[in-house]
Formats: structure tokens, C-alpha cells, sequence
């Protein structure tokens, strides 16, 4: 009966968001914990955990689950060492086994260490030994390094953005480590391609992006063909290996999969220059949200987006309606604890001097002062409205300061659907403007109904204005941060054993 290892240690960080991740933002489930958390969850370990139950002569053996409970800044040296100790320590107390899955995402930095999937790969190999397959699923936005390819024998990307296939994508790289137990033996081929990239022409469903998506859906549904998919990494995560992958993994196919990967790789710098978000600047979103008569605008401050590692603190939109005078109903999140103290105390009704925004990164935000009734408290414990995942934005208060309703929280939490709002009494549709801070979320929750949709120039540590953030570590030259960038593909191939 072959043993299986799995093990889970997920987070995306913003290097330019200046208040450090630490040990107690993640999640953590340890053995048989980690089992009963994702048999009940769709991500991606509860999708190879289905592909693992569906063969009796599997035996799977629970290491540790470490998930973050939002993305944030660089991960601090002293929680990354500990992260890390009990991570391997999960992997020792598993014993011997004949396999690992590993559910990572790729996006993740620490204080001295750039590559800590690949570190953690690595020091895997150590425990578990060089020989048994190692099978790793990755977010599409993580950095493929040369040190994970190195030490894992497949990586299997999610294929679609906004990402709805956490599940599945765990089940496919569940079903290629059965194969590689069954004796296939897989050869990997990437390319990088010198591109950082946001924008709408990445959404699988719409943009040119899917004409990689189906490609890689096509090579996987071949004979020979494992996995595929383009990784486009966080252009947020400013590292030396930042850039855009294409990956092909094929059974004992070198050729095909190198060919592969050069189709991949030419298909997405075909189209790269359109892979960037037009932007409006704050003033001029203002002015053509005040032009709007009936319905809701819809101000996308994905500059501020808590899913992409910010800081969530931005006022930088509320401050722009309130110099121009807008009139109509706003609704925005925005994260200051020390405005929820004082909402705390003075109760439900009561009212506050205070000021928002500016509490995590005051070099960005200047704090700005209102004065506000408490409409509600809570604890800030919800579902997501996509995944009915857990999520905790610590103590909350909803505040109305005239014409503006703010839900503030006490630590960043993703905002990619409508849950926040809904959680705490907030109906995005009954308002004339809703702030969302997100860079896109499925179409449903805002762009199908909404009378318009405006991408803000606003500052943040996430801003799609990529020139603006001033990376110093990713290789050079490199799309959209230097002019006249050549694209040279280059295969590398990697194959273990």
C-alpha cells in the first residue's frame, strides 16, 4: 500500500507592503486535522484528497496545513523559521512514505529567504529522501524557481483567473502522482518569459490568456502530456526570479515537452502588450462617477488589493470623493484597527472623532478625519460568498460619516467577492458607488450588473501602474518596467531520476 505525504504551506506576499507577515497569520492544521479541514473545503487539498480516496491502496498520510489567512507583506525571519521547523518537523513525525503531494502557492518571501517553497522543497528532499516522486500544485501567480523545478518532479499551475479551480487543480496534480507511482516518468520544459503582467486580457474566460489555457488543457489531454499551463506570476513579489513561465511536463518526452513549452511561451508574448490595465487617475474616476445617473459605479482600487499582499489601509479613493464633493451613497473597506477601538467604546449608535486610513503604511496614506456614527459591530468572523471559506478581519465596525458607509476592520482579509459587505448589513447594490478593492473578481459579483466599472490609478503596494512601485531585485530588462524589452526563449529542462 503506498504511502502518501501531504503537506500544505500557502501565502502571496507584496514586497512593497511595509507591515511584515507573521507566524500568526496563517492557518495552521496539523495530521489528521488537516484531513477533516479540506475534506470539507474545495481547495486544492480536498481536490487530491478525493483523487486519493477513490483508490483503496492509497494510504495518506497528513504532515502539516499552513495557510495564510490573507496575503501580506515579507514574511518575518524569526515566523518563517518557525513556519518552517514545523513544516519539516510534520514531514519527519510522517515516516516513510512513497510519495508527496505539496500544496504551495509560489508567491511567498521571507526576511533572508526569497525562494521558501524552494527551500522547503529542498530541505523535503532531505527528510523524505531523494528518490520517492514529489508532486507540487502552485497558484498561477506564484514565481517558478529554478530550486522548485530542482526538487520536485511535476508542478501542476491553476488554469484559470479569477482563480475558481483550487480543487480541481489539486486533483489534477493528485492524478499525475498516481501515474508517476504507476511508473510514468516525467520530463519538465519551462521558458521564461520577461513579462510582469496585470489586466483583463489575463481573465481565462475573456481575454486573450485563454488561448494558452486551452493549449494547456490540450497538451495535458494527450497521450504523452502531464501537465502544462502558464505561471505569470505576483508582480508584486519583487525577487530575482520574478517573471512569467510557461511549464509543460510530459512522460518521458523531452522533445514534446521542450516544444511544447516554446509554443506556450510565444503564444503569451504574442499578446503581452495588451496584458496591462488601462487606468483612470483618482480625479477623473471621480468626475466620470459623478457623471453617472442610475445604478451603481464600481471603483476597482486594486492598487490596495489585500488579496495581492497590500496593506488594505488606503483612503485614498474616500479622500478624492470628499475633495470633489460626490454626492451619491458610498460603500468602501478600508482596514484601521485603532478607529475600531473607538467604535468599540462608544457603542453601537454613538459617535466618533476619528480617522481612517494611514494606520498600516502612513508613508502612502495620510490619515483622514471624520466624524462618524457606529451603525454596527462585529467580531468580523465570515464565509466567503465564493468558496465559503473562513475568514477573520478581527473586530469590525460599519461607520456612516454623511453620505459614506465604511466597514472597517482590524487586519487585512481578501476581498474578492461581496462577503465583507454582506456580513456586516451592507448591500453593495444599494449604493451609488461601491470601492472594491480587489484587481478583478468573478464577473458576477460586481461587473454584470454594476452601470460601470472604474480601474482608480490609485497609490498602494499592489498598483497594476507597475512602474510606479520601484522593484530592485526582479533580473532586468524586463515588460512593462523597461523600455524595448526582447523576448529570447530559452528552454530549460529538468528531470529527476
Amino acid at each position: 500500500m503506498p504511502r502518501i505525504a501531504v503537506a500544505e504551506c500557502k501565502q502571496e506576499v507584496s514586497s512593497f507592503n511595509p507591515v511584515p507577515s507573521r507566524y500568526d497569520d496563517f492557518r495552521l492544521l496539523r495530521g489528521p486535522a488537516l484531513l477533516e479541514y479540506h475534506r470539507r473545503v474545495r481547495e486544492e487539498v480536498g481536490g487530491a484528497l478525493q483523487v486519493f480516496a477513490a483508490a483503496p491502496d492509497i494510504e495518506v498520510v497528513p504532515a502539516l496545513g499552513a495557510s495564510s489567512n490573507t496575503s501580506g507583506g515579507i514574511l518575518e525571519a524569526a515566523s518563517f523559521a518557525r513556519l518552517c521547523g514545523e513544516f519539516l518537523d510534520g514531514l519527519a513525525a510522517a515516516g516513510p512514505v512513497d510519495a508527496a503531494y505539496f500544496s504551495l502557492h509560489g508567491a511567498m518571501q521571507a526576511e533572508g529567504e526569497d525562494d521558501p517553497e524552494g527551500f522547503l522543497l529542498q530541505e523535503a528532499r532531505r527528510i523524505l529522501g531523494a528518490r520517492i516522486p514529489f508532486v507540487v500544485s502552485l497558484d498561477l501567480h506564484g514565481i517558478l524557481t529554478d530550486r522548485m523545478l530542482a526538487h520536485s518532479d511535476a508542478v501542476v499551475p491553476f488554469h484559470t483567473y479569477p482563480h475558481v479551480d483550487f480543487f480541481a487543480t489539486g486533483a489534477r496534480a493528485a492524478t499525475l502522482l498516481r501515474k508517476v507511482l504507476g511508473g510514468v516518468r516525467p520530463v519538465t520544459a519551462r521558458v521564461k518569459i520577461p513579462a510582469l503582467v496585470r489586466g483583463n486580457e489575463l481573465i481565462t474566460e475573456t481575454g486573450a490568456i485563454r488561448e494558452c489555457i486551452a493549449l494547456s488543457e490540450e497538451i495535458e489531454a494527450s497521450g504523452t502530456g502531464l501537465s502544462a499551463g502558464v505561471m505569470w506570476g505576483n508582480p508584486f513579489t519583487d525577487v530575482p526570479e520574478l517573471c512569467t513561465s510557461s511549464v509543460v511536463v510530459m512522460d518521458d518526452n523531452e522533445e514534446g515537452a521542450r516544444s511544447h513549452a516554446l509554443t506556450l511561451a510565444n503564444l503569451f508574448w504574442k499578446h503581452h502588450e495588451s496584458m496591462q490595465v488601462p487606468l483612470t487617475s483618482l480625479a477623473e474616476s471621480v468626475r466620470l462617477a459623478a457623471g453617472v445617473r442610475g445604478g451603481t459605479v464600481v471603483m476597482m482600487d486594486a492598487a490596495d488589493a489585500t488579496s495581492s499582499g497590500a496593506s488594505g489601509d488606503s483612503n485614498a479613493i474616500l479622500a478624492e470623493l470628499i475633495r470633489q464633493g460626490y454626492g451619491g451613497r458610498v460603500l468602501a473597506p478600508i482596514v484601521d484597527p485603532g478607529a475600531v477601538r473607538q467604535a468599540f467604546a462608544a457603542g453601537v449608535g454613538g459617535r466618533i472623532h476619528t480617522t481612517l486610513g494611514g494606520a498600516c503604511d502612513p508613508a502612502r496614506f495620510q490619515p483622514l478625519a471624520l466624524e462618524a456614527r457606529v451603525r454596527l459591530l462585529s467580531d468580523g468572523k465570515f464565509r466567503s460568498e465564493s468558496f465559503g471559506w473562513p475568514w477573520d478581519a478581527g473586530d469590525t465596525a460599519v461607520l456612516e460619516a454623511g453620505n459614506l458607509t465604511v466597514v472597517v476592520g482590524s487586519r487585512p482579509v481578501s476581498l474578492f467577492d461581496r462577503s465583507w459587505f454582506y456580513a456586516n448589513g451592507q448591500n453593495p447594490r444599494h449604493f451609488d458607488l461601491v470601492v472594491v478593492k480587489s484587481p478583478h473578481c468573478e464577473p458576477r459579483m460586481f461587473a454584470d450588473w454594476c452601470a460601470k466599472l472604474i480601474d482608480v490609478d490609485a497609490p498602494g503596494s499592489t498598483s497594476a501602474n507597475l512602474r510606479r512601485l520601484g522593484h530592485t531585485r526582479c533580473a532586468r530588462p524586463i515588460f512593462p518596467l523597461d523600455e524595448g524589452v526582447e523576448f529570447r526563449p530559452q528552454v530549460q529542462l529538468f528531470r529527476r531520476g
